[in-house]
């Protein structure tokens, strides 16, 4: 009961050093092959452009900020994205549905809240963001009540809801685009201001590293005290250590990508500040939009992997039949998956909007696609049953890594949508050949 080292880790002496390594660490293999993936996508985009341009620039403090800023939308609906398909559903709403949002947003902080609390108001971000997100929760809602409790398939409910809401969209504002908008709600989208600094960025760090070592501990004390195998104490390090050293790397990374020399000007004469010749260097730190697509991963990997919730969700999706049959109200969370889905489509076009410091008809477009896509890549089965959320998020950094390093090399738009198809069939087939090798 009080053993240090897992069977994984001393049962199989005939197994290879590698494989030895994987099972005392517990890592998932296809987690590595995402990561995997993704540095050979960073290192070719970068390396063509050392090359045939002379110069690499995707591995750049610059690129890579923007980079994990231009994800944070995409990576917020595909963690509910996530919920939808391994319950064997499809959302091809969320791109229209995020557009709709928008625009409310967009009318209501321009032309109602003004008349209401007056222009600037402090209230007026906070409000917004609720409307936002509630009227995405109540369509998302709709939809799933129109699934569940009218058996109409979700494909033809969502299909459906991507014409429906993109028109209403148009029709809120009559196509124009709603801008500027409040200053305040406009950090929520990133750029110098809307980031917390070298300072709050240590502090995340510092946050995040003690949550690594304490998700580690009370892992061990946890296993111990259930009688389950543990993980031998080298593993243990050696997982705190790289958990810890990727917080710590990435906080350095955002720290040395500085704010534009024209914006530093202003800041300094706006606040009293002698910029001295060698100029002056504000660092960037964490942008908010980074901040809340990790707060959300948190909170849905939680909820999917530690609550009665999430343990009916992977119990639909595993034999929809069954876990009705054992008491579940299939019907009724469905709804609620669908409502979710909605609401974090609403907190993303908060992201989408404030970013672009506007509110457009076009926002959103195609949006759908690159988010079942990044659930897809981060090994969520359509077949229903099986996904992660932290492979969502990975899934949506390699979607936008592809759609940045074609633009940085100068792909036409066509190729471009070429070479995300393509890569979209691969996933769905190394998924297949994955799942048949396992079984």
């Amino acid at each position: 009961m009080t053993s240090s080292t897992s069977p994984a880790s001393g049962a199989d002496k005939t197994s290879g050093p590698v494989a030895r390594f994987l099972k005392a660490t517990e890592i998932d293999t296809r987690l590595l092959g995402m990561i995997g993936a993704l540095l050979l996508i960073w290192i070719g985009f970068h390396m063509f452009g050392v090359i045939f341009k002379g110069a690499g620039s995707f591995l750049t403090p610059r690129n890579l900020w923007n980079l994990s800023v231009q994800t944070a939308s995409i990576g917020i609906m595909a963690t509910g994205m996530v919920l939808v398909i391994v319950t064997r559903h499809i959302d091809l709403s969320v791109g229209s549905v995020l557009g709709f949002c928008a625009m409310v947003m967009g009318l209501f902080q321009a032309r109602i809240l003004p008349d209401l609390l007056g222009l600037g108001h402090p209230m007026i971000w906070v409000l917004t963001m609720i409307v936002g997100m509630a009227v995405g929760t109540l369509i998302g809602a709709f939809h799933g009540w129109l699934i569940a409790y009218r058996s109409i398939p979700s494909f033809i409910v969502t299909l459906g809801g991507l014409l429906v809401w993109r028109g209403a969209a148009f029709l809120l504002a009559r196509g124009e685009t709603i801008s500027p908008l409040d200053p305040t709600f406009s950090l929520l989208g990133g750029g110098p201001y809307g980031s917390v600094g070298a300072m709050g960025s240590w502090i995340v760090c510092a946050i995040a590293c003690a949550a690594i070592l304490w998700m580690i501990f009370n892992g061990r004390k946890s296993r111990s005290r259930h009688g389950f195998a543990m993980r031998p104490m080298w593993a243990e390090y050696f997982l705190a250590l790289l958990g810890c050293g990727l917080v710590i790397g990435a906080t350095l990374l955002v720290n040395s990508y500085p704010w534009p020399k024209g914006i530093v000007t202003q800041y300094a004469t706006a606040n009293n500040i002698t910029v001295p010749e060698t100029g002056l260097f504000i660092s960037h730190g964490w942008a908010i939009p980074v901040l809340i697509l990790m707060a959300v991963g948190i909170v849905m990997t939680v909820l999917a992997t530690r609550t009665r919730f999430g343990r009916y969700v992977f119990a639909i999706g595993g034999n929809p039949d069954a876990a009705e049959l054992s008491g579940i109200n299939t019907r009724w969370m469905t709804v609620k998956i669908f409502g979710l889905m909605g609401l974090l489509t609403g907190l993303s076009s908060v992201v989408a909007s404030a970013r672009l410091n506007s509110a457009t008809n076009a926002l959103g477009t195609l949006d759908e696609l690159y988010v079942i896509a990044a659930a897809v890549i981060g090994g969520t089965s359509l077949a229903g049953g099986v996904g992660t959320i932290y492979g969502a998020i990975i899934g949506a950094l390699v979607m936008q890594s592809l759609q940045t390093g074609m633009v940085l090399i100068g792909f036409d738009a066509a190729l471009q949508n070429i070479v995300v198809g393509s890569v979209l069939v691969l996933a769905v087939w190394l998924d297949i050949v994955y799942r048949k090798r396992a079984k």
